[in-house]
């Protein structure tokens, strides 16, 4: 852990193996906090916001830093590439892509810093001046989620840095590498002490202090629902500031004039990249009605050939899910859509192959005869596992698309731009998708609708959120106002 400007050890001295999810192999042992390890990075945080010179810092030099994070991430993208792949099972070209993008994050916000200079008020009162400046939150709590350690963290981790705060960061127990490893970067860089800490442990103690205690001024978390409404519990004791992403349950709508081929294609990269274990993916195939069958037919022949396997494999299409209590919940759920009544067309079963024996694989699986009261419709999966309904108007595809607690992405599929418009701006989702699926990038915000959540990251909004606005009044001829004359 990296606390105060110094790695330590848990107080406690208990550690954690780190399991690679394709063999089961032991990658690490990392250590293993606590509530005293976390309260101890709580305070580095709050010193060093409160008595240290981070928050004061010209945003000039706030953002040479951040930028040098980024120009270190460069430097190092292969290894932490490698660590990315080896800790979570994805392939190691979806690895390296992650690393680009985490630069490119830092690079964004760096770039950010110092762009900000207020914004002064027509005031309506004679002889005064009004303006808006935004000042650093102070102390956050940031927790992020083990299906992309990284680039969670960096969404974070940069935002906060520039703006002028302090933080303290637990990354999912399951998956730390990559965090510990950017933060040697962060000290290499030169990160005043006490301004970026680490803890690792799990959630139900680090956590619970994070998002407890009366010195964070905010909490950032990404995870599932059931957490991020402890969260909120916790953080009314001091009605401290919360962001919160909770994954979604996201509807990929196919109209039947889209194009064919690539509807098909991208219908599977939205369910199946990363097996399926992105907050943001397509899990749910709404086929308008004339259609169906065979689109249907074409996406379980694909889905058959997908190849499993070793992240490092060159050959490696998708990886395993993260560990063996996750594929246990992904195959409870398959055991429900088919109590439900669903068809299962292909998959639903781990695979055969005496290459994949060790690790937590599950085939693609698919889903027919599905409808929108299923709790396999309705529940975030979070594997590989894709659910098909059926519409016949444009209005009921809408209507079936947002008829589920969450509200994070969606995506229209259709050459008739003026229909795809007219669903996108019924979508009630933070993010909707025309004739694509996935892409996000640093300028543009992410964040939910609904039990999704709330709060932004990326974009503008997402570095305004690591601010507070003030206003400020001068009056420039100040007099008395003789309203008690006595």
């Amino acid at each position: 852990m990296f606390i105060d400007g110094e790695w330590i050890n848990a107080q406690s001295g208990e550690t954690r193996e780190i399991i690679n999810p394709f063999n089961q192999e032991v990658i690490a042992t990392a250590v293993e906090g606590d509530r005293n390890d976390a309260k101890k990075a709580i305070e580095a945080a709050r010193r060093a916001f409160d008595e240290g010179s981070w928050a004061q810092t010209p945003a000039s030099e706030r953002g040479e830093l951040v930028q040098k994070i980024a120009d270190l991430i460069r430097r190092d993208q292969e290894e932490l590439a490698k660590l990315e792949t080896l800790d979570t099972g994805k392939t190691i070209e979806e690895s390296r892509a992650d690393m680009a993008d985490i630069a490119n994050v830092f690079q964004y916000f760096a770039g950010l810093a110092d762009k900000d200079a207020g914004e002064v008020i027509a005031s309506p009162i004679l002889d005064s001046e009004s303006r808006v400046v935004r000042e650093p939150v102070g102390v956050c709590s940031q927790i992020t989620p083990w299906n992309y350690p990284l680039l969670q963290a960096a969404w974070k981790i940069a935002p906060a840095l520039a703006t002028g705060n302090t933080i303290i960061m637990k990354p999912s127990e399951i998956t730390p590498l990559t965090t510990v490893k950017v933060f040697e970067l962060m000290e290499e860089a030169g990160v005043p002490k006490g301004v970026a800490n680490l803890v690792l442990g799990a959630g139900s103690t680090v956590g619970a202090e994070m998002s407890e205690s009366h010195l964070v001024d905010l909490v950032s978390f990404t995870g599932g629902i059931e957490t991020g409404k402890k969260i909120m519990q916790a953080a009314s004791g001091n009605v401290k500031k919360i962001a919160l992403e909770l994954g979604g349950k996201n509807p990929n709508i196919v109209f039947a004039d889209a194009d064919f081929e690539t509807a098909v294609d991208q219908a599977l990269n939205a369910v199946y990249f990363h097996a399926g274990q992105v907050c943001s993916a397509g899990s749910r195939l709404l086929v308008e009605e004339s259609i169906h069958d065979k689109f249907v037919e074409a996406l379980v022949e694909r889905a058959k050939r997908i190849r499993l396997g070793n992240g490092f494999d060159d050959a490696t299409e998708s990886g395993p899910l993260i560990s063996a209590e996750h594929r246990d919940k992904v195959e409870s759920y398959i055991k429900i859509g088919q109590d439900e009544g669903a068809t299962l067309a292909v998959g639903g079963k781990r695979p055969e192959a005496s290459e994949l024996k060790d690790g937590f694989f599950l085939e693609p699986t698919i889903f027919t005869g599905c409808t929108s009261d299923m709790r396999v419709v309705q529940e975030e999966v979070f594997g590989p596992v894709l659910t098909v309904e059926t519409f016949k108007t444009a209005d009921e595809a809408v209507q079936k698309a947002n008829d589920t607690i969450y509200g994070l992405a969606g995506a229209v599929w259709s050459n008739d731009i003026s229909k795809a418009e007219d669903a996108a701006a019924k979508l009630r989702m933070g993010t909707v998708w025309i004739n694509d699926f996935h892409p996000y990038f640093a300028q543009a915000p992410w964040g939910g609708f609904k039990q999704s959540g709330f709060g932004r990251e990326l974009g503008k909004i997402g570095f305004e959120e690591y601010t507070e606005a003030k206003h400020i009044f001068r009056n420039k001829k100040p007099a008395p106002v003789n309203w008690f004359n006595s």
